[in-house]
């Protein structure tokens, strides 16, 4: 099967490419940056005309989009509240389209910000009402939306959708919290983390071999992935901390109220994974021990003068 990866240059992306080197599928990955060192097709996935033509050339028979805005407080600006409801919710409508067409199957990533506003104590399931407090989980939650107008209720000869919504996403690419806190543990005498905020710290390259799983046999819907556990901020800090041997960083806990934000975050965002694993077989690993693996990846890719 061609499968067509879509923001291949961000975490997730890049994830893909390394389940992709085992994998039987043939791969094309887009992008609208180049990257070195890795071969990325342009594709503007808000153009549904180049879209179309993609999909007709190289065949594609699946689509995996990793491509979003991501940048939660920067979505709220108004001047760009255009581009994020044309990357967030008009592209993945524009994907769904061109699956639809051809009898193929669209792989969304959402976010547990469509998650929020209740003050939830208990993992979010996958059909319970998005209440999101922000554009950028106003907008995911509506990109949802349209992909389930295109391809209706059911999957058929087609097409169908699995929406796959994951939060607290790192890896070894690009700029994420895990790499941020690795540096600034080892940097700074002292660091204050929220603790108000709790959910689960999600492995990029967990997600990709899920997905992968998945594309082998899709059942549409929508489902939830992120590692198992719960945990704040503040403890996602400590445990990067501990496992990079980083002892000489005093992490204190505060309040989210002492770091203002543009944008209210959900205090509760665990996630309810039980009809992934049920539906796909998928085994969803402890966050701590994702993380000593993504951190000794990183550690390996330092001393090799990589990032």
């Amino acid at each position: 099967m061609n499968i067509l990866v879509t923001g291949a240059n961000g975490q997730l992306g890049n994830e893909m490419r390394i389940v992709a080197k085992d994998s039987a599928d043939r791969y094309i990955f887009t992008d609208v940056t180049q990257q070195e060192g890795v071969e990325t097709t342009f594709l503007d996935i808000t153009d549904l005309e180049a879209i179309r033509a993609m999909v007709k050339e190289e065949d594609v028979r699946a689509i995996v989009n990793c491509a979003a805005w991501t940048n939660v407080d920067a979505a709220e600006a108004p001047e760009n509240r255009a581009l994020v409801e044309k990357l967030n919710a008009t592209a993945p409508e524009n994907l769904a389209k061109a699956m639809k067409e051809v009898g193929g199957w669209l792989v969304q990533i959402s976010t547990d910000y469509v998650f929020g506003k209740e003050p939830y104590n208990t993992p979010c399931r996958p059909d319970q009402q998005g209440t999101p407090t922000g554009v950028y989980g106003e907008t995911k939650k509506e990109g949802e939306e349209r992909i389930k107008e295109v391809f209706g209720n059911s999957a058929d000869s087609n097409g169908g959708f699995v929406i796959i919504r994951t939060a607290w996403l790192y890896s070894e690419f690009g700029k994420n919290f895990c790499k941020t806190m690795l540096n600034l543990t080892q940097t700074k005498p002292q660091l204050k983390v929220v603790f108000d905020q709790c959910g689960t710290p999600t492995y990029a390259l967990d997600l990709a071999k899920a997905i992968q799983v998945i594309l082998s046999k899709p059942v549409q819907g929508i489902y939830h992935f992120s590692n198992e556990g719960v945990c704040s901020w503040y403890d996602f800090t400590q445990m990067i901390a501990r496992i990079a041997h980083h002892k000489d960083c005093d992490i204190r806990p505060c309040l989210s109220s002492e770091y203002p934000s543009p944008v209210k975050r959900p205090s509760y965002s665990v996630l309810d994974k039980r009809n992934i694993r049920e539906t796909f077989g998928i085994e969803v690993p402890y966050w701590v021990d994702s993380l000593e693996k993504c951190i000794s990846n990183i550690q390996k890719l330092q001393t090799n003068g990589s990032n």
